[in-house]
C-alpha cells in the first residue's frame, strides 16, 4: 500500500471554500480501482499547510487515477482556484507504508 500527500498552503481567508471544494468531491474517488482511504487534514497553525492524503494500494493504481476522465473533471479550473486559494507552491510525496498500527486501511 501507498500514501499519496499533497502538502497545499491556503490562504487563510481562502480555507473554508478550500474545505467546500473537498466535501463536495468526498466520494468521487472511492470505488476507482486500488483506491483505499481519503483525509483531508486541516492545519493547527495557519502557516502550515494542508494535507490530502489518499491510500492507494499500489502507486499504478495512483497514476492511473489521475489520467481518468473522473480526475480531469475533478480538476477542471484549478490553475485559477490555485491562484486564488493557495500560498504557495503545492508539494506531492508518494511513500509505501512498510508498518501500520491502529484502525487498519487494508481491504
Amino acid at each position: 500500500m501507498i500514501t499519496v500527500a499533497n502538502r497545499i498552503p491556503v490562504k487563510p481567508e481562502a480555507a473554508k471554500d478550500f474545505e467546500e471544494t473537498f466535501r463536495k468531491r468526498l466520494g468521487h474517488v472511492d470505488n476507482f480501482e486500488g483506491f483505499v482511504a481519503f483525509r483531508l487534514l486541516r492545519p493547527s497553525k495557519p502557516e502550515d499547510p494542508y494535507v490530502v492524503l489518499t491510500f492507494w494500494e499500489k502507486e499504478e493504481n495512483f497514476r492511473a487515477w489521475t489520467q481518468s476522465d473522473d480526475f480531469k473533471e475533478q480538476h477542471k479550473g484549478s490553475r485559477e482556484t490555485a491562484e486564488a486559494v493557495f500560498s504557495g507552491p503545492v508539494k506531492i510525496e508518494i511513500h509505501e507504508v512498510v508498518q501500520e498500527s491502529g484502525a487498519s486501511l487494508s481491504s
